[in-house]
């Protein structure tokens, strides 16, 4: 007898034994809206049984969900987890990957393509997995009942660079709203990180498509500035290509920073720049338009989908453009206050009640 009942979702937690990045954040905020969607009785997850299925190597790790089970099995690691242990042990329940890879050979599944960044920017990452995409991507888009990505840029894309049929592929937004829920401590960002000046903020890895020396060389071009450059974030070295170019001395760089401190940051900062040449949705400028931060970003099609009017935006190889734009922003407290009223308006559009309640919509023909 199956050890699940019918409408049955078994979720890939693999995730839950990492360090957060913004795939993994989408995961997290997912299985937590529809914990709470269950809690609520909204009559879209009526007799929904959701497991959250991890490996045992994870040892022991408390639920942090009401409703959502979570269930060990496994005792490989990793991929290798992943490929063997989890089909047999998500058999019986529809199962949903949320973070990029699923099983190459398991058809009752759904998975998410956040983007095709690893054909569109392979320098950024390591040839192993580069390569490991190539195979991987496509042969989702095969085998899995549907396939789901976070916006229309990304669908497209998926079409593209792994010829996924377009009709397989569904989109499911992504918000900014869990960052609402970090506490700050202390009255300022600055008192925790030793800021004697304002600052402009940048958060991601330091792969080579995030473009963060497009803000350094902008610094430069002002000459004289008034404002720090601080650089939030990390990459993992087992995916981003380890060659990295130096950054210069006035571009702080933090290295991970917790929610808290993030929120802090945010809230703080002058303005949030995103300088990235490729993105599938852009999380972080959404994160900063949730909490009343500035933006300025690359005009690229994910990011134009999701901020809209609510930030300002340069070309990825403008140095200029985006030196003028900081000189403006960081001066203009009437041009931070308009982006802050447009911000707010964008994110309270962008809920992960929201994402989950078109996730099931998306996945329910194959739950019965």
């Amino acid at each position: 007898m199956s050890a699940f009942a019918s409408r049955a979702l078994a979720i890939n937690g693999r995730f839950l034994g990492r360090q957060a990045t913004g795939v993994d954040r989408f995961a997290f905020e997912t299985v937590r809206a529809i914990d709470e969607l269950i809690d609520a009785g909204h009559p879209q997850v009526a007799g929904l049984d959701v497991s959250l299925v991890v490996p045992v190597s994870l040892g022991p790790i408390g639920n942090p969900f009401r409703h959502v089970r979570l269930r060990a099995a496994g005792r490989a690691r990793g991929l290798r987890w992943e490929q063997l242990c989890l089909p047999a042990a998500a058999r019986g329940a529809l199962l949903l990957n949320l973070c990029n890879s699923g099983p190459l050979f398991c058809r009752r599944q759904v998975t998410v393509l956040h983007d095709a960044a690893p054909m569109r920017v392979p320098e950024s990452y390591s040839r192993a997995f580069a390569a490991w995409y190539r195979v991987m991507a496509p042969q989702m888009g095969r085998v899995a009942r549907r396939v789901l990505t976070v916006s229309e840029f990304s669908r497209r894309e998926l079409c593209e660079a792994y010829r996924i049929p377009a009709h397989k592929i569904g989109v499911v937004s992504e918000s900014g709203e869990h960052m609402l829920r970090a506490a700050v401590r202390g009255t300022r960002a600055g008192r925790n990180f030793a800021m004697r000046r304002p600052y402009v903020l940048a958060v991601g890895s330091r792969n080579r498509h995030k473009n963060f020396g497009l803000v350094a060389e902008a610094a430069r071009l002002i000459g004289h500035a008034s404002f720090d450059i601080v650089v939030a974030g990390g990459g993992d070295a087992r995916v981003y290509d380890a060659r990295r170019e130096p950054l210069p001395d006035f571009v702080r760089q933090l290295g991970y920073v917790s929610d808290t401190e993030l929120t802090a940051l945010y809230r703080h900062a002058s303005c949030f720049v995103y300088p990235s040449r490729y993105e599938g949705f852009g999380l972080p400028p959404i994160e900063a338009l949730a909490l009343g931060c500035p933006v300025i970003a690359s005009r690229l099609p994910a990011v134009v989908e999701a901020c809209g009017d609510a930030a300002l935006y340069i070309s990825p190889d403008d140095a200029p453009g985006l030196a003028a734009l900081l000189a403006q922003i960081t001066g203009d407290s009437a041009l931070r206050g308009e982006l802050r009223r447009r911000g707010a308006a964008r994110t309270a559009q962008l809920t992960w009640r929201a994402s989950a309640l078109k996730l099931i919509e998306e996945i329910s023909p194959w739950l019965n």
